[in-house]
This record gives structure tokens, sequence and C-alpha cells, in this order.
């Protein structure tokens, strides 16, 4: 599923796009409304995430502008500008959902968990492992050969942040920084147990163990 953010906030762009990005969406992130309009132009998006006020073009100008011209894709305004007045000149520009700051970012899946089910949108497509293995995030299956093999929510999540680092050693302290961000740090064992448990069901060489440092994705 692609989706197209819009935020001016530098440090909260960031973050709202590595999580996005962990959970296998693309995500294009611009930072300000005209940004916004030539990307809307020239691509094609299953939601837009907008914050409102954002330099040469605000949100809410940008939804009414795109709206006019029968550009329809769900949308939801993420933004400081939390009053009534604010909300109401939100869905009367034209958006799907409206989440005002600070939220969490499980608020924020949920937001988009339910506007991919209102819009039929799916979520997120199968993963290419290799030629003859795909993941499949949304169940939690890695589908290899005509077969299906069930892994847990974190070794999906070891796997997407491995996959998103293609090719580029990641160590033990990076995966538990940006997988268990939120969460107690796990130690050396627990993640060399994920690991052993998704090399049982990928081909041997897609996960290499890198002497001293940690783990890499091998893609060609």
């Amino acid at each position: 599923m692609k989706i197209l953010l819009l935020e001016d906030d530098l440090l909260l762009n960031e973050i709202i796009e590595e999580h996005l990005e962990e959970k296998a969406y693309d995500v294009d992130c611009v930072y300000d409304g005209n940004e916004a309009l030539d990307y809307i132009y020239e691509r094609n998006y299953d939601i837009f995430l907008f914050d409102v006020n954002v330099p040469s073009l605000n949100g809410f100008d940008l939804l009414k502008q795109i709206r006019q011209r029968g550009i329809n894709t769900a949308t939801i305004f993420i933004t400081s500008a939390n009053l009534l007045e604010d909300v109401e000149e939100g869905f009367r520009s034209g958006c799907d959902d409206y989440i005002k700051k600070p939220f969490e970012l499980k608020e924020l899946d949920l937001r988009i968990e339910n506007i991919c089910r209102l819009h039929n949108i799916s979520p997120i497509k199968l993963i290419k492992i290799d030629e003859t293995t795909n993941l499949d995030a949304n169940n939690l299956e890695v589908l290899k050969e005509n077969n299906s093999y069930h892994i847990t929510q974190k070794e999906c999540d070891v796997l997407l942040y491995l996959i998103k680092r293609k090719n580029v050693a990641v160590s033990v302290d990076e995966l538990s920084m940006n997988v268990w961000a939120y969460e107690d740090t796990p130690s050396a064992s627990t993640i060399r147990t994920y690991i052993k448990n998704l090399r049982k069901v990928l081909n041997e060489n897609i996960i290499s163990n890198i002497r001293g440092v940690g783990y890499r994705f091998n893609s060609k």
C-alpha cells in the first residue's frame, strides 16, 4: 500500500515514516503543500496523511483543491489544529478521518486499518523474499513453494527490519532499538532465537551471520 505523508516537522516526519515502513507500507514524505501537490499529480496513492499547518499550501486548502479535481484518495489529517472548528473544517474539506496531535503510533495504525476496511484497500502486498518465497505480513506467514509457515509477530517485525536494511549488516543493538523501540530491550540470545526460527522457514543463505556485528538480509 502506498502512502503520501505531508508533515513539516522533520523529526515527526521521520518517526512516522520509519514506523509505517516497518509495517511494510510504501511511504513518500513531503514537507510543504506545493511539494505534496506535485507528488499527487505524478503518482498514485492509496492513502494521504496530511498535517494542516505546513508551508506554502495548508492541508485544508490542499485537500479542497485535489477534491475539486476529482482525486478521492482516502485522507487522514494528523494535526495540532484541534479546536472543534478545525475538525469541522477538516471534514468539510473532504477528509475521511482526523487525528489530533499528540497521538500514539498505535492509534495511527488503527485509523489506517479502519480506512483500509472502509475503502476496501489491501493494506500490504506480499513482500518478495526470493524467487520461491514471499512474506505475507498481514497473516504472519512465509509462503514458500506452495507451502505456508506461520511466524510470530516479533519474528515478522525482525524480518521486515532486515528487509528494509537489505544487504547491510545490522547489529543486535540496532535491531533492539528499532524493533523493540517501546519495549524492554531483549537479550542477544533472544534475538538469536528469532533469527534461528526465521532461518528454519527461509532459505539458508537469506540471513547471514556477520561475526562480531549481527545479521544481514541478502538480496540480489
